[in-house]
């Protein structure tokens, strides 16, 4: 018999992610719990290698799928086994989720697709470090123009300029307007500062005809509305 090389060893890991992958195909990714949906997309990232320990840390050191997602890569590559690669892939999923959201609200009124702005602006901001002011930018229909980010501040204070917001929304032909900031402390409560900045910003659009429909204040604890709360 003739000389034949060495097989290589079958990996012991690849069992598991062929069991994995066929629960996934049988019941549907949405029966998955977060950390093997988080184990099946790391298959991609780490071709090789027992995953699982990876998808458990970066849920125990963030507390949740949409907060990992939501964290920087310096703080990804923090965890065991993340390096630049892993988290630059996990930030490509985020930057995915928000441009599907971002368009879904894009297709229909703002008004009548709610549901689907409140989760846009969770994912975009319920994990931010910094505060961030944002603005959504309405036609007469309530079609989003644009959403721009106004200012970004530091971890409790992002500081806004009514006439910054109206110059911009006369740029865009705006008639509308729904702010949106967050808290990183998590508790989405809006503070008296809050709501004497928004009381400036409607006032300024009073005078230009120019509404604000709503002021949302994002936490990881959830998504606070000024007009539900009868704050304006």
């Amino acid at each position: 018999m003739g000389w034949r090389p060495a097989q290589p060893e079958p990996s012991p890991h690849a069992g598991h992610r062929e069991r994995l992958r066929d629960r996934a195909e049988a019941g549907g990714l949405t029966a998955l719990p977060d950390y093997e949906l988080l184990e099946l997309y790391l298959f991609r990232s780490i071709p090789r290698g027992d995953v699982k320990p990876t998808a458990k840390a970066l849920l125990a050191r963030f507390g949740s799928l949409e907060a990992a997602l939501g964290a920087s890569i310096a703080e990804l590559m923090t965890v065991k086994g993340v390096g630049r690669g892993v988290a630059t892939d996990l930030k490509l999923l985020q930057e995915a989720t928000l441009r599907i959201g971002r368009q879904t609200v894009r297709k229909r009124t703002v008004i009548s697709s709610w549901n689907a702005l409140l989760a846009y602006v969770r994912v975009a901001l319920a994990n931010e470090p910094r505060e961030q002011f944002r603005v959504l930018f309405l036609d007469k229909k309530n079609q989003l123009i644009a959403d721009e980010i106004q200012n970004q501040g530091t971890v409790d204070h992002a500081p806004v300029y009514p006439r910054e917001v109206m110059r911009r929304a006369l740029e865009l032909s705006a008639s509308n307007l729904i702010l949106v900031h967050n808290h990183p402390s998590g508790d989405p409560t809006p503070s008296g500062a809050d709501i004497d900045m928004t009381r400036q910003i409607v006032d300024a659009g009073r005078t230009l005809k120019i509404g604000v429909h709503d002021h949302l204040v994002v936490g990881r604890e959830g998504v606070a509305s000024f007009k539900a709360l009868g704050l304006f």
